[in-house]
């Protein structure tokens, strides 16, 4: 685990805490949803569960995730940073809402001072009735930072990108549990 320095002192940089865990999602952002089918039965489920509230499905993405917490839990402080050297971008974020339940599993992370977007982000497995088990990942954004206001539709394309990527590798780290 590694103590955030600085993170204590930050807040959330928008309103609407914890929108992502009910729809419709609020106005005045873009909006992403995007869900992958995992596979099938509870052990592709519990493996993908712990894939993505361990962050291993991020860092296995390639994104460089420093926690506050082995595991995620409401409050928790998270950075995640992508890039190398001067050209790495880091994104400041607190848990906001969690869910380890018997069909859902999963949390959401807000946007602290310092994160180039501002919003919500949450990254959920569940699983249907006859055992199929899906990743969706769900957030609401807008430009934080002059460099993303610049960027245009380029932040969502990547963004969308991103959440796609996310939903293979938790596809195939749940196939390999």
């Amino acid at each position: 685990m590694t103590r955030l320095v600085g993170a204590a002192r930050s807040r959330l940089t928008y309103p609407d805490r914890g929108a992502t865990a009910r729809l419709p999602l609020p106005a005045g952002y873009h909006h992403l949803r995007h869900r992958t089918r995992i596979g099938q039965g509870r052990r592709v489920f519990e493996a993908a569960g712990v894939a993505v509230t361990t962050f291993l499905a991020h860092r296995t993405s390639g994104m460089r995730v420093r926690a506050d917490a082995r595991a995620v839990r409401p409050g928790a402080r998270v950075e995640v940073g992508i890039g190398l050297g001067p050209l790495r971008i880091t994104a400041p974020c607190e848990v906001v809402w969690t869910a380890y339940e018997p069909t859902r599993t999963g949390f959401a992370y807000g946007t602290l001072d310092g994160h180039p977007e501002t919003g919500e982000e949450s990254f959920l497995v569940s699983t249907d009735a006859d055992g199929t088990v899906w990743f969706t990942v769900s957030a609401f954004s807008r430009p934080g930072t002059w460099y993303t206001r610049l960027a245009g539709p380029v932040v969502p394309f990547c963004q969308r990108q991103y959440a796609r990527r996310l939903g293979r590798t938790v596809r195939r780290l749940a196939a390999g549990a």
